[in-house]
């Protein structure tokens, strides 16, 4: 962005994932796998699933009240909600609307972004552009997503692979120039996306008996293909974009890749020549949580200490549309 845009600080951060803990083995009791199968392709030991009567608003808003704690900011000081997510609670209407009105907060502006994985980045993108605007104060953003509710459960390659959970950050106008969301890259190549999506239920495929029993109300995932682009995509839009903001890897204090697979990771790393400790990987605890994935994780490098005030975060990530895209920004 220029020298003379005003600046966004990351207020708050804060994170909720579901108290249900599920192990590999766990799966393999009602899934054709094994512990084994799974952590050797993907890296995942185990992740979280919310309960049956838990919606991704209800992790939503749990994730934006501990942001809003961490900000020092009550639901009555936001003016700006938007939700990153791939498994709203209905398709209208927003998500967003909906955590607006569990919040208790007034009459604002409220929707979702549909960018899958990399819904998060470009939620961030959007408010912070928003906040830049001048019409807007305090914007919560927060990805959410319970993957659980679109798995197919007779997909054992792709079933495994995702959890549930929620993360947010508080975004404010103002702050010291150079803090707060430096710049973001946002890609999509549409003419890939029968690589990674739902089928059924939009207007192309409406519900039916026909669609129902042949599971096409559930992700759909070309995995091989997926890996290949996701490699290449997400470390050049990486280093695409410090490049644009004139930051180095090394003055980085940490990388923020997309939770979707420990291979993908590391080959990305390999790419760039970043030491892998640079990198926050959680991927073994919480599996692929979609949009959620880079907020639970920065959280975690805050409240960990591996990042602090003055630090850059480069975060990155890539998902159905085909969607990329990265992300800089200086904690203040």
């Amino acid at each position: 962005m220029p020298a003379d845009t005003p600046s966004v600080i990351v207020k708050g951060i804060g994170a909720y994932v579901p108290a249900r803990v599920v192990t590999n083995d766990e799966l393999s009791k009602t899934v054709e796998t094994s512990d084994e199968w799974i952590r050797t392709r993907s890296g995942i030991g185990e992740r979280r699933f919310a309960a049956p009567d838990e919606t991704t608003s209800d992790l939503a808003v749990k994730a934006a009240q501990a942001a809003m704690a961490d900000a020092g900011v009550s639901a009555a000081e936001i003016d700006l909600i938007i939700v990153a997510t791939m498994s709203p609670d209905m398709p209208f209407p927003s998500t967003a609307c909906i955590v607006q009105g569990k919040l208790g907060a007034g009459c604002l502006a409220a929707f979702d972004i549909t960018a899958a994985c990399s819904g998060f980045l470009y939620a961030l993108d959007a408010g912070s552009r928003m906040l830049q605007s001048g019409n807007y104060r305090n914007a919560l953003i927060i990805g959410a997503e319970k993957m659980t509710s679109i798995l197919d459960w007779d997909d054992r390659a792709t079933c495994v692979l995702f959890g549930d959970g929620a993360g947010a950050v508080v975004l404010s106008a103002g702050g010291e120039p150079g803090t707060g969301v430096i710049d973001s890259l946002l890609r999509a190549d549409g003419e890939r996306h029968e690589l990674l999506q739902m089928p059924a239920g939009g207007s192309a495929r409406p519900a039916s008996a026909a669609t129902v029993a042949n599971h096409d109300h559930f992700l759909k995932m070309n995995g091989k293909e997926i890996f290949k682009v996701a490699v290449r995509d997400m470390g050049k839009v990486a280093m695409d974009l410090l490049e644009k903001c004139g930051v180095s890897p090394e003055e980085v204090a940490c990388f923020i890749p997309h939770q979707a697979n420990i291979r993908i990771i590391e080959a990305m790393v390999a790419r760039m020549g970043v030491p892998m400790d640079k990198f926050l990987i959680n991927i073994d605890r919480y599996g692929n949580t979609s949009a959620a994935s880079i907020p639970i994780a920065l959280e975690e490098a805050r409240r960990t200490g591996k990042v602090k005030s003055g630090d850059y975060v480069l975060m990155a990530a890539f998902g159905a549309g085909l969607t990329w895209a990265a992300s800089l920004i200086k904690l203040s």
